[in-house]
């Protein structure tokens, strides 16, 4: 049985809806330690998938105490109530924010610049310290048709006669689709921290542009100047058979998996 924290959350949901032997988690906010080991133990779960996070950089920046509550202490109790049960934290690829090395980069040159992603590299290293077999899968921003969350792919979708894209940024962005097909493997990682998602050799300039061809779809790309470098190396997972789609095959196939629906949207 697996617990899975987070359940009303994009990804927390995705795996609700799409594996088998799952069930959703309480809320944790504002639980204490004790609170959490009785929802473990109540749930007889074998497994804890733990999604819930506060995620937007601008709201950790704004509520720091809140911010460090859900994204530290939390995992922190949950490694601490989840002896002899499999421990899957989902961290962030923004863990690379402050990173200026050579990329794409591997696991072993995160460098945090802003908050949340201080938050989430330190939730990483003391869940481990507590449970070392806890896996820590820093993810990409994800997207999917069917979403209430604005993401890379329907904002694509959604533009009408522009879309704004970054002259200077680098990084993955995958098919939450992918994600499912892979949280099995993930859970059956060793422990440790893995770079988890579809790669890629191109800017996010590149990508959009041969997006917008694949799709059919002629609208402006109006060039921003925000630069960003989040490239990763998942070669670590990939060792352990968990594979993904590059991050132009998986938007070319989360397209196809919707495309009856979105006939009306590609004139």
């Amino acid at each position: 049985m697996i617990l899975v924290t987070g359940a009303s959350g994009f990804v927390g949901n995705a795996i609700l809806r799409n594996c088998q032997g799952v069930i959703p988690c309480p809320s944790l906010k504002n639980a204490s330690e004790e609170q959490v080991r009785r929802i473990i133990l109540e749930s007889g779960a074998d497994t804890i998938i733990h999604t819930a996070a506060i995620s937007d950089i601008g709201e950790c920046a704004k509520n720091p105490d809140l911010a460090y509550e859900a994204n530290v202490n939390l995992p922190i109790y949950l490694a601490k109530c989840s002896k002899d049960i499999k421990l899957v934290c989902f961290s962030s690829d923004q863990v690379y924010s402050g990173s200026y090395e050579e990329c794409p980069y591997t696991e072993d040159m995160a460098k945090p610049e802003n908050l949340y992603s201080q938050y989430k590299l330190e939730m990483e290293n003391r869940v481990l310290d507590i449970n070392p077999d806890a896996v820590m899968l820093r993810a990409e921003w994800m997207y999917d048709f069917i979403s209430n969350k604005s993401n890379y792919f329907l904002n694509i979708l959604n533009a009408c006669d522009s879309v704004s894209v970054s002259s200077n940024q680098y990084r993955g962005v995958t098919y939450v689709k992918e994600v499912i097909e892979n949280i099995k493997k993930a859970y059956l990682l060793p422990g440790g921290a893995y770079n988890f998602g579809s790669e890629t050799k191109k800017s996010i300039l590149e990508i959009t542009e041969e997006f917008l061809t694949y799709m059919g779809k002629k609208i402006k790309i109006e060039k921003t100047g925000k630069s960003h470098n989040l490239w990763m190396n998942c070669q670590k997972a990939r060792a352990f058979g968990v594979d993904f789609s590059t991050v132009e095959d998986g938007l070319k196939k989360c397209l196809d998996d919707y495309r009856d629906y979105l006939s009306s949207s590609l004139r």
